[in-house]
């Protein structure tokens, strides 16, 4: 049961505090992203002039190309000494930004912390490659490494995960897996302050523009680059619509000042009403993305999705068809 202490103010503590207060001045002195178009913003963000500055990548990348259903699927992969199990990726950014090769560092300390191999995708962004496009990109490496990972990374245990709009493509990926391949192939998914109703939950309407790195226009933004209105009851595009039996354990992790923090509510509640495992984790002052920045917030919900990811692989028992 959730504590109502959680989403009072007086529960942030005094360096999430300070530490929102300095990234909503450090965002008020930047051009709102959806006053932009997704490419100034990317251009931007690769050349090191976004507000988080420049990409770290790491050396121990390993990039390779899988079949796609448009074409070649590219894969950004981490090995670890010892591999137990695989941990399939999807970036953040609305569908619409982001790559596979922009967090690098949190991918390899899960790769070498929780001894899996990470396989992070790069499916095709919006509004380039619109709704079906990702999402049929996203599909094809999960139904890949289903069908491939004992002979590829000599192992079948299985943990599909994202962040944002990446969460939101693990879950429509692992729905498809079972409606549309007859898969359960996945022992876990780690699902980080995820998107899964694209007509808008209240926390995101209410909102307004008040900047904490998203705001209520920002997903507009995001939701009509990505599909148009009249497809998003649809539970593919909504998975918060959709029958959920038969799913597995699950971590949803959300902060209490992120917009999309009804998302997370809400598809935990239907995730345990379909008979599925699933624990919510709730952190006090969190904006979206909050996992990504150097608080001790962060590193404790890093640690638990690390402890998530280990007793998942180590509980897995293979490939269930």
């Amino acid at each position: 049961m959730l504590d109502p202490a959680l989403f009072r103010a007086e529960a942030i503590d005094p360096e999430t505090a300070a530490f929102n207060a300095q990234l909503e001045e450090l965002l008020a002195k930047v051009p709102p992203t959806h006053t932009q178009t997704p490419q100034a913003v990317r251009r931007a963000r690769e050349e090191g002039r976004g507000w988080r500055g420049p990409i770290v990548r790491s050396e121990a990348a390993v990039e390779r190309k899988i079949p796609g259903p448009s074409g070649e699927i590219g894969l950004r992969c981490f090995f670890p000494e010892r591999v137990d199990g695989v941990y399939l990726h999807f970036h953040g950014g609305g569908w619409v930004l982001g790559a596979a090769d922009q967090q690098d560092p949190r991918l390899e300390s899960i790769a070498n912390g929780c001894n899996v191999a990470v396989v992070s995708v790069e499916y095709r962004l919006a509004p380039e490659h619109p709704y079906p496009a990702g999402p049929n990109d996203c599909e094809a490496a999960a139904l890949w490494l289903a069908k491939n990972a004992a002979a590829e990374f000599g192992t079948d245990r299985l943990v599909v995960a994202g962040e944002s709009a990446g969460a939101h493509l693990a879950v429509v990926s692992l729905l498809r897996l079972r409606d549309r391949h007859g898969l359960r192939a996945f022992a876990a998914a780690n699902l980080g302050y995820g998107v899964f109703d694209l007509r808008a939950t209240p926390s995101l309407r209410n909102w307004g523009e008040r900047n904490l790195i998203l705001n209520t226009p920002v997903m507009a933004w995001f939701f009509d680059h990505f599909v148009p209105p009249e497809k998003r009851d649809d539970p593919d595009v909504s998975p918060l619509c959709a029958d959920l039996s038969g799913m597995p354990q699950a971590l949803f992790t959300v902060g209490t000042m992120d917009p999309l923090l009804d998302d997370s509510l809400f598809m935990h509640a239907r995730w345990v009403a379909a008979g599925n495992e699933a624990e919510l984790a709730v952190y006090p002052g969190g904006v979206h993305g909050f996992t990504g920045f150097p608080t001790e917030m962060a590193r404790r919900a890093q640690a638990k999705e690390d402890a998530f990811i280990k007793q998942a692989v180590s509980a897995a028992q293979g490939v269930r068809a």
